[in-house]
């Protein structure tokens, strides 16, 4: 079974190649976003038992909510979550670190397994970085519009408290996921090249 599996695989992406390259960044995609939604949560717990949950941490003021709030790229106002905080430090640090570890990973596997590439690994990654940077501060910029109603949706009016907040963190976890995942795969097709292909 598994060697007609190969053999009707080989077939398709003889016959598909852009499209057996995109089920492929979907999977290893997918399998990434998993771990995010592993990580995040082990990360944030772990490190509200520190004072960064009381650190505030709010930059790139670009205007203002619908309330007359200021918006900010990065709003993780100091206090937990469950206690009516953006999260602090602690939540920042939480999803970049989990971001990195997921997005180091995921250059590895996109540049071997999806897409094969034989070109410069420290080109590719000098433009996957900046691609990073870009798509995080937009990515940021997007949260600020899903995020606190999310997180009140699960902790307050269905009353689920810190398990609530735990639902919260995978849902803004796939919508980062899910924006990544569109972006990305133009991008990949650019700078992961096969020069044999």
């Amino acid at each position: 079974m598994l060697a007609g599996l190969k053999k009707g695989w080989k077939s398709f992406n003889g016959k598909h190649p852009a499209m057996a390259q995109f089920i492929i960044f979907f999977i290893v995609s997918n399998g990434v976003t998993l771990l995010q939604m592993v990580l995040m949560p082990v990360f944030r717990n772990v490190f509200e038992m520190t004072a960064l949950a009381d650190t505030n941490f709010q930059i790139g003021h670009i205007g203002s909510n619908l309330d007359g709030s200021p918006y900010y790229i990065f709003n993780y106002a100091a206090g937990t979550l469950s206690d009516g905080g953006g999260g602090g430090l602690a939540y920042f640090l939480a999803v970049e670190i989990t971001m990195a570890i997921a997005q180091v990973i995921n250059f590895f596997l996109q540049r071997n397994v999806t897409f094969k590439a034989s070109n410069s690994a420290l080109k590719a990654a000098m433009w996957y970085v900046i691609a990073y940077v870009i798509i995080t501060i937009g990515a940021a910029a997007l949260q600020g519009l899903y995020k606190a109603p999310v997180y009140d949706l699960f902790m307050n009016r269905l009353n689920l408290g810190r398990g609530g907040e735990t639902m919260a963190d995978v849902i803004t976890m796939l919508i980062n996921s899910a924006v990544s995942f569109w972006v990305f795969f133009p991008i990949f097709r650019v700078i992961f090249k096969n020069k044999e292909a």
